[in-house]
């Protein structure tokens, strides 16, 4: 890609100077499909993600294969995965645990950063993990208990921050409620999700506020946009402003949720980095190897990215 190929950065002083990328792809955006990926396509998949740039990478989950059978080979693709990142050991290999039993595989594969889950909603609660709110929060309370003992950093998500598809609209003291049960277990990160893409840049400040004067700072806060009706961008464009400095995204916009209907794709890393380019903040990803990246995973795919950055350089390039 040439560098004529890039927007022309014009910076803008209300932002930060530096985002930091959480890259979900690899397990959040592999996990919800339906043929099986090879182990050895989504170890590629990785070592490319790293390759391009990415800070952190999410590679897989420690979850029941029951549940989501295509991370069943979770121990097998990081045996595959060096410990060290080629020339980038800095970089993050995250690992979303359920339950103890999850913490106990992450410890024995030598993990050193985990995610634990939990909903602010009490019906997403019931259909995803099968417990209530409460129930869940005790469920993950060891596990980061255990996490921080042997030393590891751990990031908590929080599902269903802006909308519920069962309960509607989500309101902000329970999503600041939950929020702050997860900070008090320990969570060093918080990741707010809008899982079925029904926020609007408003409604994340407001979130964002009210988390605020709950003693939740912005540098603990990582934002999670799904693009169900295309607000995803602005959305994030919305909390940088409001002081956040860590984006979760997905490579080729790949994923979803499985568990909850109407959520469509997350928002696309490359979207996300063409945007944060032109606004002239630092990103460190290489977003010309990384649209490559995602070519070739929807290659291995069978299908075109969603990701409109991708298929418009992609398009360019051939």
């Amino acid at each position: 890609m040439t560098a004529s190929r890039l927007p022309a950065p014009f910076r803008a002083t209300d932002l930060p100077e530096r985002v930091t990328i959480y890259e979900v792809g690899p397990r959040d955006g592999l996990q919800n499909e339906s043929t099986t990926v090879a182990t050895s396509v989504k170890a590629e998949f990785v070592l490319r993600l790293v390759d391009a740039g990415l800070p952190a990478v999410e590679v897989t989950s420690f979850v029941h294969p029951e549940w989501v059978p295509q991370l069943a080979d979770a121990d097998d693709l990081l045996g595959l995965l060096p410990r060290e990142t080629g020339t980038a050991p800095q970089v993050r290999l995250p690992v979303l645990v359920p339950n103890e039993r999850g913490l106990e595989r992450a410890l024995e594969a030598g993990v050193t950063d985990i995610a634990v889950f939990a909903s602010a909603t009490e019906t997403f609660a019931q259909r995803n993990l099968n417990r209530s709110v409460e129930e869940s929060l005790a469920m993950v309370s060891p596990v980061v208990a255990r996490a921080l003992e042997a030393g590891l950093a751990v990031r908590g998500y929080l599902s269903m921050c802006f909308g519920d598809p069962w309960e509607g609209e989500v309101p902000l003291a329970r999503v600041v409620g939950v929020a702050s049960r997860l900070a008090d277990l320990g969570c060093g990160e918080l990741s707010l999700g809008d899982t079925i893409g029904v926020a609007t840049p408003g409604h994340v400040t407001a979130l964002l506020d009210d988390l605020e004067n709950a003693g939740l700072t912005r540098e603990h806060i990582a934002v999670h946009f799904h693009d169900t009706y295309g607000q995803a961008l602005a959305n994030t464009l919305a909390a940088l402003r409001a002081g956040v400095t860590t984006v979760d995204a997905s490579a080729g916009g790949l994923g979803g949720c499985p568990y909850a209907r109407s959520a469509t794709g997350n928002l696309a890393t490359e979207d996300l980095v063409w945007m944060l380019t032109g606004l002239g903040v630092e990103t460190g990803v290489d977003l010309g190897k990384l649209v490559e990246t995602s070519v070739w995973m929807a290659e291995q795919l069978g299908r075109p990215s969603p990701s409109r950055v991708v298929r418009a350089l992609a398009k360019g390039s051939s």
